[in-house]
């Protein structure tokens, strides 16, 4: 019954690409284009087929990370972008239809706060704990994949070729250069990480910097940079959220920390950076954006990695800054940019695995290696991309036209000086 219910299931998926699945008692099925050399997937038990029947976007990764569902050669990569570009824009199997309705529905409950069991009404408490579940891992772990900035956010290619060290080089140039960053300035940073674009901003630009997390680890390591580096008397790093700053500042950044706020709060968000933005000040929220109609969080992203999470909509962004009376002044989409950067992340993971599993797990590298490439295959070929919001409150507060972005800084200058 469940194998037939997978075969029919898969049919209707998938027009494009050649997949192959070895079902538990080692009947072969094809799906796609039969005459392509096909991607083979081993299922290995039928609870496994009954789980991806009745909920596949977690059924998956969880599979994959028991090894009940293996791939040959370990083509994860290959697998999800088979999926992902098969799942996208067609008809899904009727019995799965409740269950999207009930996730779509999660959702629209969330945003009403109808109750406070839904995942996405990420009150302080419940963001702590969020952020404490991915952000508070060993952060010898993020040493391993990142760059030595330790930028995790979408990095900023000129050029397909740019290294992951230059294209993150290039993304906070590009955000100062919105922020029109001066000497002196008060700036609020809002997720700050692990202090990188904080540093940056006190360090290159002269501007006195405060970074806010909830995470401990994160904290602690940004507050130790900034004293090695000699910029304590710039930046403070605060355990802190978003809702309990007080002051005003010249300019605020946030970068990769909004799809962590959740619905509910998306107007006390952007009232948040109304209230705390100078009358004067630009403020700049780069997020990822889901280019398509509202939809539920992935269930398997949810459960795993990002608890609470959710990718909002072009949309639902631009309604909570209407409400909070901002000027959005520019709008950047960055296409492909996230794709091409978590194929770096995910080629240095996978070389360091080894040291992955020695700070966790068999289970826990499999996870990560599902996570960074369902993540790519997402951006590569789903609908989703980086925007950026450029803010104020006045309508004048930044040029009539984007040439300054352009325009070669006086650092620019400087250095081809001095070369």
């Amino acid at each position: 019954m469940w194998q037939k219910a997978l075969d029919l299931m898969l049919k209707t998926m998938f027009r494009q690409g050649s997949l192959s699945i070895v079902m538990p008692n080692g009947k072969l099925c094809r799906y796609g284009d039969v005459s392509d050399a096909p991607l083979t997937v081993h299922l290995h038990d039928i609870a496994t087929v009954r789980h991806l029947v009745l909920n596949p976007e977690l059924a998956l990764g969880e599979s994959y990370m028991n090894e009940t569902l293996t791939i040959e050669d370990d083509d994860v990569q290959g697998l999800l972008g088979l999926i992902v570009q098969a799942m996208h824009g067609a008809p899904r199997i009727w019995w799965q239809r409740p269950l999207l309705k009930l996730r779509h529905a999660s959702r629209r409950f969330t945003q009403n706060n109808v109750s406070r069991r839904f995942t996405q009404n990420n009150v302080l408490s419940r963001s702590r704990r969020n952020v404490a579940h991915h952000y508070d891992l060993s952060g010898q772990l993020y040493d391993l994949f990142l760059d030595a900035d330790q930028q995790y956010s979408c990095a900023y290619f000129r050029d397909r070729s740019d290294t992951l060290e230059l294209a993150q080089a290039q993304k906070k140039d590009h955000i100062a250069r919105k922020l029109m960053i001066a000497p002196g300035m008060r700036v609020l940073d809002i997720g700050c990480g692990w202090g990188g674009m904080a540093l940056t901003l006190a360090r290159d630009y002269g501007a006195h910097v405060l970074g806010i997390t909830l995470s401990k680890e994160q904290h602690a390591r940004a507050t130790a940079r900034a004293a090695r580096e000699g910029l304590s008397d710039l930046v403070e790093i605060r355990l802190c959220d978003y809702r309990d700053v007080v002051g005003t500042f010249d300019r605020i950044v946030s970068v990769g920390m909004f799809e962590h706020v959740g619905i509910p709060h998306h107007k006390a968000f952007f009232d948040t950076i109304r209230d705390r933005l100078a009358l004067d000040g630009i403020a700049l929220v780069h997020t990822i954006g889901w280019m398509g109609r509202p939809n539920g969080t992935n269930p398997w992203i949810e459960k795993y990695i990002f608890p609470g999470g959710y990718v909002p909509t072009l949309s639902e962004t631009a309604v909570a800054i209407e409400t909070a009376e901002l000027w959005t002044v520019d709008v950047e989409c960055w296409r492909l940019h996230y794709a091409y950067t978590l194929r770096h992340w995910f080629d240095r993971f996978t070389e360091k695995q080894d040291e992955v599993r020695a700070l966790y797990d068999d289970r826990f590298v499999r996870m990560w290696r599902f996570y960074l490439a369902a993540c790519e295959q997402t951006f590569r070929h789903g609908p989703q991309a980086v925007l950026q919001f450029q803010l104020s409150r006045k309508i004048d507060a930044v040029p009539l036209t984007r040439d300054y972005l352009y325009q070669p800084s006086s650092r620019d200058l400087l250095k081809r000086a001095a070369e």
